[in-house]
């Protein structure tokens, strides 16, 4: 009989705040931060989390998160090129977009919220539309990964021009280079060499007037938007050449000339932030025109007295001559002065201000997301008139808690598996395994091992400066510091009755701790434990880890010579040594009945031995990377290693085979994470078989994207990619699979249509008796099941297809296929089915096979009737919207003139007090400006 194993699944991952993969977004109240794979939504307030935005199944990380215009729309960018659709309001996927081939590293939408571009490490960007949720077209012309995308829309001025000012993208890569595209013509209009290097940000002003970029010296350079040029185009001027649409205008000098990795404007306040140092972020204020000419008026003022003071005469003529020459333009630089620099407590991976306005306190929330896995949100006070006052940002909120700042370097699980103690560079924390809550948090030093004491009412730590910290659950002090070696203490462990600590450390030295229970006051009954060093055994070298047999007769100790060495615990009388590993054994642990040892180490190898004899059973090449820990399953044979290749992996110490492969985003990540035993069986067969059928498909799917090959409009293979537009198409296991599956359903349909027309065939031929007498064929079984017509069966297949996977199935889609497939959408047109699915199949098959359409007589048959099917009805469909939209056009133009006559008819109508009002809402005065 085949032996079965139970599979073992992924559970929430905690510990976690926010990771540094992605920016994160704000809107005043609610945080959304990346969490790896996940998306996580913080209350900043109340310091909660809300909702995880997770898809089962998923493990690539986000890289990128952009707000829609629309509520509750959120785009989030993945690292295997992926683009998702998040509704934040029901926590689901609405779509998918698969088009890149690398990490999405920018994203935007536009006004409206209609169209979604995305850019790439892959150097693509991808116009996307979202209500028809399909890839329109790819742009190409960078060199290097895209740093960020803007759309530029014309200013909000009253307007008759029908122009393509709405329709131009704005791109920063890091190949140094600008780039803005007309995306109603797909092609770059213009290149602008931005800066000397890497153009690390972006961003627009309010008034769509100016650009802000940023480069990776430092750099923040500010550009002019020529809105005229944009409506006109690529026109010719009187020199003969073609204008300028972007025009430099200066630099903005900073305090610090670091890489700029992120500017933002607020989107109603005059405040503009720049982050160019790790921990700092830069805020300008925009000052208004009145201000600057009050600045430029106290100007003129000093040099008239200083030209009092100094000279006389000529001189003084002159100065108020400059004066009069400042006053009448305006500079950009004039506009920004630095108004404070918020300073973090730790290395700022992204910033936002908050959208919503906040009643709570006056000022502007500025919301960070901190690489150090935690979230912060700071008040910029507004100005004051008093110049004694420097304006200092205050922290109002913070989200620190739930997870550790550094990495996590020792875990260990209480007796009952009911908390579970972390520890890194600086805190301990406790967590309760149910609810994933973090329970304590308490300060120590740099962890390095960790282990429960008996009773589960302490934890002891060693740390990297030797000392062992003995810490009390319940009061969540440290009760004891013990200086017990010199140098790292690598490993600690209980000897199973419960009365001896071990710790091996990098002094060479393994020394042996037996526990004391002290009473510490007579009022109340307080237990403490400390530790009282017995024995200390010397090594050759230094320990690494330590390891008690669970029977109680036997030590392991691994060290840096890359050996094992076992001993007889009480005596301390050595037994056998180990060897065999090329390098140092990093960990190790011995079986429940104290027969097995299996030992990990740097050379990425697993060695089982037998403790009988000190025979190596099997050396198992285990991971790509070091591996860095392994233990067994309680009271089988059966173990669990991990390694620096992000792998988690379950083996058979008897049969020595690989059971299950479980992939671990990264270490690093300050993430703990918990798989639970399922009660599906697992088949080593079958798990293999599937192993190797992911292999093949995702070859299958990589040979099909390579670079090199690109689809045309003409149907044909381009070998090289030339142009700057080109097609969005991405072959996944799953268009693949959703090929097949039309593939399957043309197949079946057709001969079930050759079947009745044989059979009719054969009744129009026959005698009335005869004819009486035939059988008709069978139905197929699926048809039969789903009481549908052939035809009715390819469409509920072709349906199920999502819209944005639709088009890379159909080009899996052999050409005799999709002769077929004609016939059908001919037979869906006459029916008036799904008229829009029909259109759009059909558009791109023609556009795809167009040479082979045009050559080919036999589908002349086909096309003509589809032609005369498919008008009437999209004559028909065109009809309902009309009526539609004019019903609409109609109740639009009521309400308005219900709504202006019941505010004519209010009692205390008053036309100053409606003027005034009106002039509360006004924006902010445009100020002519000269470059």
């Amino acid at each position: 009989m085949v032996q079965s194993y139970l599979r073992h699944g992924p559970t929430q991952a905690f510990g976690l705040i926010c990771s540094s993969t992605s920016n994160s977004l704000y809107d005043g109240k609610l945080a959304y931060v990346p969490a790896l794979e996940d998306v996580l939504v913080w209350d900043m307030k109340k310091g909660q989390m809300l909702s995880m935005w997770h898809e089962t199944g998923h493990r690539s990380e986000v890289t990128c998160m952009c707000r829609s215009p629309q509520e509750n729309i959120f785009a989030v960018g993945y690292a295997d090129g992926s683009v998702r659709l998040w509704n934040s309001a029901f926590v689901s996927v609405i779509a998918t977009f698969n088009g890149h081939q690398k990490s999405v590293t920018a994203l935007a939408f536009d006004a409206q919220g209609a169209r979604l571009a995305s850019g790439s490490q892959d150097t693509d960007i991808i116009m996307w539309d979202v209500v028809a949720e399909a890839g329109l077209y790819r742009l190409r012309g960078h060199r290097n990964q895209i740093t960020t995308i803007q759309f530029l829309s014309e200013p909000e001025l009253p307007s008759t021009s029908t122009g393509s000012r709405s329709h131009m993208l704005l791109t920063t890569s890091k190949d140094t280079f600008m780039k803005l595209w007309d995306t109603s013509t797909q092609h770059c209009v213009q290149t602008i060499v931005a800066h000397r290097s890497e153009v690390s940000s972006l961003d627009i002003d309010p008034e769509k007037n100016f650009i802000f970029t940023g480069s990776s010296e430092g750099e923040v350079k500010a550009w002019k938007i020529d809105h005229e040029s944009l409506s006109q185009g690529l026109v010719e001027n009187e020199a003969g050449e073609v204008a300028k649409m972007i025009h430099p205008v200066t630099s903005l000098p900073l305090s610090s000339r670091h890489r700029v990795s992120q500017i933002l404007f607020h989107p109603s306040q005059p405040y503009l932030a720049v982050q160019s140092h790790d921990r700092s972020i830069e805020i300008f204020r925009i000052r208004t025109e009145e201000e600057i000419r009050k600045k430029q008026a106290r100007r003129k003022k000093r040099a008239k007295e200083k030209g009092k003071s100094k000279q006389k005469g000529k001189d003084i003529d002159d100065a108020v001559e400059d004066t009069m020459d400042v006053d009448q333009e305006i500079n950009v630089i004039d506009l920004f002065t630095p108004y404070l620099v918020v300073r973090a407590s730790a290395k700022v991976r992204s910033f936002d201000f908050g959208s919503k306005e906040t009643v709570s306190k006056p000022g502007v929330q500025l919301f960070v997301a901190l690489s150090s896995n935690a979230l912060e949100v700071y008040n910029i006070p507004p100005p004051t008139k008093s110049k004694e006052e420097t304006p200092e940002a205050t922290r109002m909120f913070s989200v620190d808690l739930p997870g550790h700042r550094t990495d996590v370097r020792t875990l260990c699980l209480s007796a009952d598996d009911q908390i579970l103690a972390s520890a890194s560079n600086g805190s301990l924390k406790l967590w309760n395994l149910k609810t994933t809550a973090c329970i304590r948090t308490i300060d120590c030093g740099y962890a390095i091992c960790s282990t429960f004491l008996p009773g589960d009412r302490h934890v002891a730590i060693g740390t990297k400066s030797g000392e062992i910290l003995i810490y009390d659950l319940a009061s969540s002090a440290l009760t004891e510091t013990v200086k017990a070696h010199s140098s790292t203490v690598w490993s600690l462990h209980v000897r199973p009755d419960e009365q001896v600590l071990v710790s091996g450390s990098a002094d060479k030295e393994v020394k042996f701790w037996e526990f004391e229970r002290n009473v510490l006051s007579n009022d109340e009954v307080k237990k403490s434990m400390t530790l009282n060093h017995t024995r200390t055994l010397k090594m050759s070298d230094e320990v690494l880890s330590v390891r008690y047999s669970p029977n109680g007769k036997l030590l392991a100790v691994a060290l840096l010579d890359s050996t094992v060495k076992i001993f007889y615990q009480d005596t301390l009388k050595f037994f056998l040594s180990l060897y065999g590993h090329k390098l140092p054994v990093l960990a190790m642990d011995i079986s429940d009945d104290s027969k097995l040892i299996v030992t990990c180490s740097a050379d990425k190898n697993v060695k089982i031995w037998g403790l009988d004899f000190g025979d190596c059973h099997k050396s198992i090449f285990a991971h790509e990377e070091s591996v860095m820990q392994v233990l067994f399953e309680r009271k089988s044979h059966h173990f669990w290693t991990v390694g620096k290749d992000k792998m988690l992996k379950y083996w058979d110490g008897d049969k020595f085979e690989n059971i299950q492969k479980l992939d671990v985003t990264g270490s690093h990540d300050k993430s703990i994470r918990v798989w639970e035993k399922l009660d599906e069986p697992l088949f080593l067969e079958e798990e293999r078989e599937r192993e190797l059928e992911q292999i093949y498909e995702d070859g299958i799917a990589n040979a099909l994207n390579r670079p090199d090959i690109s689809i045309v409009n003409n149907g044909e293979a381009d070998e090289q990619p030339s142009g700057e537009a080109a097609a969005v198409t991405k072959q996944t296991s799953e268009t693949l699979m959703a090929g097949e599956r039309i593939i399957e359903a043309l197949d079946l349909a057709d001969a079930e249509r050759a079947a009745f027309q044989e059979y009719e065939g054969k009744v129009a031929h026959a005698g009335s008796l005869e004819a009486a007498g035939m059988q008709p064929p069978p139905r197929n079984p699926i048809l039969a099941a789903y009481d549908l017509e052939p035809e009715a069966y390819v469409l509920r297949v072709v349906e199920k297809i999502s819209s944005t996977a639709l088009h890379d199935a159909l080009l899996v889609l052999p050409f005799d296929k999709v002769v077929s497939l004609m016939r059908y959408l001919d037979l869906w047109a006459q029916k008036g089915w799904n008229i829009s699915l029909v259109s759009r199949i059909l558009f791109f098959l023609l556009k795809i096979h167009h040479h082979q359409i045009v050559t080919n007589r036999v589908m002349r048959t086909a096309l003509i009737p589809l032609r005369v099917h498919l008008r009437r009805s999209l004559r028909r469909e065109k009809d309902t919207i009309g009526y539609n939209l004019v019903a609409l056009q109609h109740l639009r133009r009521r309400t308005e003139a219900e709504r202006t006559a019941q505010f004519y008819e209010e009692e205390d109508f008053d036309e100053e007090k409606v003027r005034a009002k009106i002039a509360e809402g006004k924006k902010r005065k445009r100020v002519s400006i000269k470059a």
